[in-house]
Formats: C-alpha cells, structure tokens, sequence
C-alpha cells in the first residue's frame, strides 16, 4: 500500500513539473542583410582573437567581428602562407550575404586587390 502511494505520489509531482512553463533558451535575432560590403577578413582565432577550436574565416565589420559560414580559410589559398594567408594578414573584401545569431552566412567574398 505504501508503494503505491508513493507511485501516486511521484506521478502527480511529475505532471505538475511537466507543466511548468519551459524559459526560452534561445531567442533568434533579426538577420542583417549585407551586399557588396567592404570588410576586413582573416582567420578569427589568428588575428581578430575570437575564441575557437581551429583556423576559421571571419569577418570584421566596424569593429564587430563575425565567424562565416559557407567559405573557409583554404578556399582563398593556404591560409599559413607569410604574404596572402589569413591566419597571418588581414585582408579587404567585399562580402554579400546575411548576419544571423552573430555569424555571417556568406553568398559571396571577393577580395580587394591590396594597392601598391
């Protein structure tokens, strides 16, 4: 008898637990549309600093920057090489594509010919 009322006991304290309302856990934000957009573009572990596992691209936008999503660091070439790599020189580009939920989902990156 007693080990039925305990399972009656933990039953209904499930039920009331389950209709707690859930928090929001994550709130999606408002997309940002970028086109033909100059930037700054480089790894983002390497030289904007963000916190990562590996060598990723990134793009710098007034000071903001954003990991991308859709390119990587070897499409534009070895990213370790001393003059054109983006793990060690910051580039400029032009960038269309959208920020959403702090990353840049890239549709395309041209890079800007750097002036002699």
């Amino acid at each position: 008898m007693k080990a039925l009322i305990f399972a009656l006991f933990i039953t209904s304290f499930s039920f009331v637990a389950n209709a707690q309302p859930k928090p929001q856990t994550k709130t999606t934000q408002q997309a940002t549309t970028l086109k033909d957009k100059e930037v700054e573009i480089a790894c983002g572990e390497c030289k904007f600093k963000m916190k990562g596992k590996s060598c990723d691209l990134a793009i710098r936008i007034d000071g903001k920057s954003y990991f991308v999503d859709g390119k990587s660091v070897d499409d534009f070439g070895d990213a370790h090489d001393e003059k054109h790599g983006f793990c060690n020189v910051i580039s400029k580009a032009t960038v269309t594509g959208e920020i959403v939920n702090n990353r840049f989902k890239a549709t395309d990156i041209k890079l800007i010919a750097e002036k002699k």
